[in-house]
């Protein structure tokens, strides 16, 4: 065959194929864009069962979606912490069942229609403590009150993390239960218990034990897992997801503390939202249905839940709930009970503005030629809300205990500015008049960030939070590991991505810093409002 014709049949199988394979992708991203509108809401569809639940519950996601099909139904299964769900469904966005991870929530709803609601698993917080620290403390089989783990953080022989109460259950729920129990475990925590100066001055002590804070729980077991934390304030079933990676990596396990004087339980309720519509209905009692049968109690149990209720149990898995990790599920946990809503609310305002650790931030902005125009745009309205009273709605403002200074970066890096962190509306002056120019000195700008902090004492939680929209072409990542060595300090390096951001480059100064990629191309200002989480 001539050589031509061979070269002109390959040119059009290739061609074939990359137009169907097109087709095939563009087909799929359509179905997926479909279900958002410009604004990045949900578009609930009349012929597709939906569910928003919270990332905890991804271990059901492909027993569900098969279990439902098989039995008839489309489902799509939307993920969101607790308190988006309250704000994506206030918001106006429609879903047909929500499975949120503490009953709690639901009564933040604003007129929304909710019934059918059942618990599928409980959950409860609790302390775990590396197994030597725990044993040299005198922790282990020993009735441990929550003013012992005080007192432990303020003798500085006890640190932890914890994920942060203002966006995350497990984090407001170990919040709540702190609190419930330093102030002598009332009947139920009121308003004039919060005012309890002796508490407020204990709460801060015990905050000042917080070593690192994640925004959401997933990441808190990562970042404990690949840092040096003395213990987590988490849920059970993550003392145990904790446990088993350690042990597969052969490294120490964390043994579980209940504080006697009290321990919030979490309820996982899966609960149908009123949409009008028989055959939602019908779906959603068929989830709920397999959800509380033995083969998906068994789903859950086998991922640390507890599925039984009453109490204990002698009939737990020995090798998921393992005594030797602290875990005795035939001893009684005294559940505490939970606030009013007012006092929950006026709780979490007070640990914002009163009593959480201050915090050390630099951010690292980026002003490279391709911030021209919309990304300059966006740039300055996301930082707009950051440091205006915008940012208190979502209860992630900075306070006057807090430092923020900002690194500006092109072909060199400068710094704009530092303030307190309620002064920070000079800092947003400056911000809009740099100006943007030059190439991108990604690297750089993250080391410059690191001498900024390096020297910064143990009452602050410092982090570094960085925006960039290309490839840096300045520097290199050998330098900035060196640096991040030498000082040997925990210092997160966040990024948000933009635009054509180097995710590669970012993924490893995240490695390297147990830090995270935030993706910022479809909404900077959200991105940096989910950053504000974990700091």
């Amino acid at each position: 065959m001539n050589k031509s014709k061979v070269n002109f049949w390959t040119i059009l199988f290739i061609a074939v194929i990359i137009y169907f394979g097109f087709g095939i992708v563009n087909k799929v991203n359509k179905k997926i864009i479909d279900h958002y509108d410009n604004n990045d809401k949900y578009v609930y569809s009349d012929s597709i069962f939906s569910l928003i639940t919270t990332p905890e519950n991804k271990i059901m996601e492909d027993t569900i979606k098969t279990y439902l099909t098989k039995k008839g139904y489309d489902v799509e299964i939307v993920y969101a912490d607790n308190l988006d769900i309250v704000d994506k469904l206030n918001g106006g966005e429609k879903y047909d069942a929500i499975w949120a991870s503490n009953s709690i929530w639901l009564d933040n709803l604003n007129n929304i229609s909710t019934s059918d609601s059942k618990s599928t698993s409980i959950t409860p917080i609790t302390f775990g403590i590396k197994k030597s620290k725990a044993e040299k403390l005198g922790l282990v089989n020993k009735n441990v009150k929550m003013s012992d783990i005080l007192t432990l953080i303020k003798n500085k022989e006890l640190t932890f993390s914890m994920a942060n109460p203002i966006n995350t259950n497990s984090g407001a729920s170990s919040y709540l239960n702190i609190l419930t129990t330093l102030a002598g475990n009332p009947d139920v925590l009121t308003s004039k218990d919060l005012n309890n100066n002796k508490l407020k001055e204990d709460m801060k002590s015990f905050f000042q034990g917080l070593a690192r804070t994640s925004g959401d729980e997933d990441f808190l077991e990562k970042s404990f897992i690949n840092g040096d934390y003395d213990a987590a304030f988490t849920y059970e079933s993550s003392i145990i997801n904790i446990n088993k990676e350690l042990e597969s990596q052969h490294k120490e396990t964390l043994y579980a503390i209940y504080p006697v004087d009290g321990v919030v339980v979490c309820d996982s309720p899966l609960v149908y939202i009123n949409n009008h519509n028989d055959e939602k209905k019908e779906a959603f009692l068929t989830l709920q249905e397999y959800i509380l049968s033995g083969e998906g109690q068994d789903i859950l149990l086998r991922n640390g839940r507890r599925t039984w209720y009453g109490g204990t149990t002698n009939s737990a898995p020995k090798d998921i709930f393992k005594k030797e990790w602290g875990i005795d599920t035939t001893k009684y946990i005294s559940p505490l009970k939970y606030p009013n809503q007012s006092v929950i609310k006026e709780a979490l305002k007070m640990y914002v503005e009163e009593l959480r650790k201050p915090v050390h931030v630099v951010f690292c902005l980026d002003y490279s030629g391709s911030m021209y125009g919309d990304g300059y745009a966006s740039l300055v309205n996301a930082m707009d809300y950051i440091f205006t009273d915008k940012a208190t709605a979502n209860m992630i403002n900075f306070t006057e205990k807090d430092k923020v200074d900002v690194l500006a970066f092109g072909s060199n890096v400068h710094k704009i500015g530092s303030e307190k962190g309620n002064n920070t509306g000079k800092l947003l002056e400056k911000i809009r008049e740099y100006e943007v120019n030059g190439a991108t000195a990604l690297y750089p700008s993250a080391i410059e960030a690191l001498k900024l902090l390096k020297d910064e004492n143990d009452n602050y939680n410092t982090s570094i939070i960085l925006m960039t929209d290309g490839d840096g072409n300045i520097g290199t990542f050998k330098e900035l590991e060196e640096t991040y060595q030498k000082i040997n300090k925990d210092i997160p390096i966040y990024s948000i991505t933009f635009g054509y951001a180097n995710e590669e480059q970012l993924n490893k100064m995240a490695s390297l810093s147990n830090g995270k990629v935030f993706d910022g191309k479809t909404n900077l200002t959200e991105a940096f409002k989910t950053v504000r989480g974990y700091n």
